[in-house]
């Protein structure tokens, strides 16, 4: 796919904004990160989603996102994934900064591989301990907005909070299940995926 160099820095600004905060930024935010007028924006949007690196809903919103199968570019580096922030049982992601990445070829070798668009977060507790994802852990993500029960899933709870946990859709109601017995299961009508854990990455 043939994008600009700014039309990639957009891709990027979308990408962790729907992570962070589960929507998509407004045009006037892009444009003031970027430095550069809403118009200029709103042509590199309608040049994006022409060629099929982005998707909006109509009439709605913060709606942009950004289509499965379409990687941002620091997320197509062979070993090495950007490092977005932490998550924490409950809690918001905490951003890093914009140049933070995880290397895995530093931390592992050549032997690791990768699929998919992916990205990284740090674990911050013990909730899922049992299942051997512990605190300081790196939990590899790949960007999904669907699950299956019994996936390890990064989830956007409807108070704005996020948290990794086991998917599990029930009768009128979502379980987030951890695996930790100190820990109570998350109880939801809804939330939002962002993510599913494919990997756990520990450096001792």
């Amino acid at each position: 796919m043939n994008l600009t160099p700014k039309q990639l820095q957009i891709l990027k600004i979308i990408r962790d904004s729907r992570i962070q905060r589960g929507y998509s930024p407004t045009m006037q935010e892009i444009a003031d990160e970027l430095g550069v007028s809403k118009v200029t924006i709103f042509e590199h949007i309608e040049a994006l989603i022409k060629k099929g690196a982005l998707v909006r809903e109509a009439n709605k919103a913060r709606s942009l996102s950004i289509p499965d199968g379409i990687a941002v570019p620091d997320e197509d580096r062979p070993l090495r994934f950007p490092l977005v922030g932490k998550i924490a049982a409950g809690y918001p992601i905490e951003k890093f900064s914009d140049d933070d990445e995880l290397d895995l070829v530093d931390l592992f070798g050549p032997r690791v591989s990768r699929s998919g668009a992916t990205f990284t977060l740090q674990v911050d507790g013990d909730s899922m301990r049992d299942e051997g994802i512990l605190d300081g852990d790196f939990v590899i993500i790949e960007r999904k907005d669907t699950a299956r029960n019994g996936q390890r899933v990064v989830a956007l709870l409807p108070d704005g909070s996020t948290t990794l946990k086991t998917f599990f859709k029930e009768k009128d109601h979502v379980r987030l299940q951890p695996a930790n017995p100190d820990f109570d299961p998350i109880v939801v009508d809804d939330c939002r995926i962002q993510g599913i854990v494919i990997g756990v990455l520990r450096s001792y």
